[in-house]
């Protein structure tokens, strides 16, 4: 029995006989018929012809010659063919020879290779490094937050906005744990050494090197550049919305709140509730205050610029003048209003912190400072240090990139991945603590933050030209 679609075939067949049996008859139709006609004969024509397959053959080629990415060769040739009918002799001998060893070997196959294995294993590392700070750093601020029963969603709000910082943190550790952990690789399976027997010098090798690190610097700089003050500011926002509408959220168990002349001391924290709460405040004149309660409750304040008010039961008062430290009033009540300013826990809504700006916006600032007396030397060695900080932790990816290779290939020979994992986790972290101990010797002594913050970077790189040329003697 014929199907559907043989009968639908059979039917179209029959009217196109019928239509060109009109238009052979009649002279009116003799445009459509030429037409038709030239239409038919070119396809048969196409179909039979060496054209098509020419063509075929060409794109074949074509494609598994970009492949191969010889295609890059071939442009260089055809440049150079222009550069010597043009008569420029020295331009035609560069592109000639610009992606060509004298051995035949491809340089741009091997730099791709390179390039291709690098990104590779820095990615894998970044993936890591990532998860560690972020558990480390936001996960476990969440937590805390979603205990004091703040919406979800501003929860995940403030970890999308703290995501820069921890992806320009995890960079530059990324970059030298996976080039070293990539090079240790190659090194331990012999593909150093084969490059080498083939007549390849070590800036075959350091060139993808440094550009992958330049670039991975590059993009780094603009996550810390721009994305990071961007989502400063708006964490900042939220929080001080959040924090505004549930003032508890500030309060944790079994911590200590300081700021420049108050400290709170908090126990257990259930709710508004908070248990065995200690207040000590320190007046203009040098005075201090010390207030104890056994149960406080925390509630939100109506006044302007109050961002809490803390009613502590069964309180106790003990104030102190500034000379007369044997002398001392005490003060007993069965309740006491103590009004926490917003300006205890958070900055000014009219000041920018340095954190929230770009490297230009801290530049105008710092060169306006210059001539301000009225600026403190500690202020403005906090604005340098953050200027410092704005290139000194992306830009780490190049020395990082400097070290990683010699030092993979002195000691990745056996075990390479083992070895650049264990390497790069001990310099990690070591690069860590340099920075974290020159960020607070800065803050603390005033000595210049840019001294201090690339420290660390120049230290990398020494040692990295040091091991270089360690290699280069070998």
């Amino acid at each position: 029995m014929p199907s559907p679609i043989w009968k639908l075939k059979r039917f179209l067949s029959k009217k196109k006989d019928e239509f060109l049996k009109t238009c052979r008859k009649s002279s009116a139709f003799y445009p459509v018929k030429r037409v038709i006609v030239s239409v038919i004969f070119f396809r048969r024509t196409w179909n039979q012809s060496q054209a098509k397959k020419q063509l075929v053959e060409f794109g074949k080629t074509l494609l598994a010659t970009y492949a191969e990415f010889n295609l890059v060769n071939a442009i260089a040739r055809g440049i150079s063919r222009l550069a010597y009918k043009l008569r420029l002799k020295r331009a035609g001998e560069f592109f000639a020879t610009s992606m060509q060893e004298s051995n035949g070997l491809n340089r741009h196959v091997l730099f791709r290779y390179l390039m291709k294995e690098l990104f590779l294993y820095f990615f894998v590392a970044f993936i890591f490094f990532f998860m560690v700070f972020f558990v480390n750093q936001i996960l476990l601020v969440a937590e805390n937050i979603l205990k004091k029963r703040v919406p979800v969603i501003d929860v995940m709000r403030l970890i999308t906005y703290s995501l820069p910082m921890v992806i320009a943190q995890s960079a530059p550790f990324a970059t030298l744990v996976g080039f070293l952990m990539c090079l240790g690789r190659l090194a331990s399976e012999n593909e150093i050494l084969i490059l080498r027997a083939s007549g390849q010098g070590y800036r075959v090798i350091l060139k993808p090197v440094l550009i992958l690190g330049i670039l991975i610097s590059i993009a780094s700089f603009f996550v810390n550049d721009y994305l990071l003050p961007l989502g400063t500011i708006n964490y900042n926002k939220l929080y001080r919305s959040i924090l505004t509408s549930n003032p508890a959220v500030e309060l944790e168990s079994n911590s200590i709140k300081r700021t420049n002349d108050k400290t709170l001391v908090i126990g257990e924290v259930n709710g508004e509730n908070v248990s065995d709460l200690i207040f000590f405040d320190t007046d203009k004149d040098g005075g201090q205050r010390i207030i104890v309660a056994d149960e406080s409750v925390v509630k939100k304040s109506t006044a302007p610029g109050v961002l809490m008010k803390l009613i502590m039961n069964d309180a106790s008062v003990v104030m102190f003048e500034k000379d007369k430290k044997n002398d001392y009033e005490v003060l007993l009540s069965d309740n006491v209003e103590l009004n926490i300013f917003e300006s205890t826990f958070l900055e000014s809504n009219r000041s920018v912190s340095p954190r929230e700006m770009t490297s230009y916006d801290l530049y105008k600032e710092i060169k306006s400072m210059k001539n301000d007396a009225d600026v403190t030397p500690k202020k403005r060695n906090q604005y340098n240090l953050e200027m410092a900080k704005k290139f000194s932790m992306p830009f780490g990816s190049i020395f990082f990139a400097i070290l990683a290779m010699p030092l993979a290939l002195i000691f990745g020979k056996h075990n390479g991945q083992t070895i650049g994992l264990i390497i790069g986790l001990f310099i990690s972290l070591f690069y860590w603590a340099m920075s974290i101990v020159g960020q607070i010797f800065s803050s603390r002594s005033g000595v210049y933050g840019v001294t201090t913050m690339w420290a660390p970077n120049i230290l990398i790189g020494v040692s990295g030209i040091l091991f270089y040329l360690r290699l280069l003697r070998k």
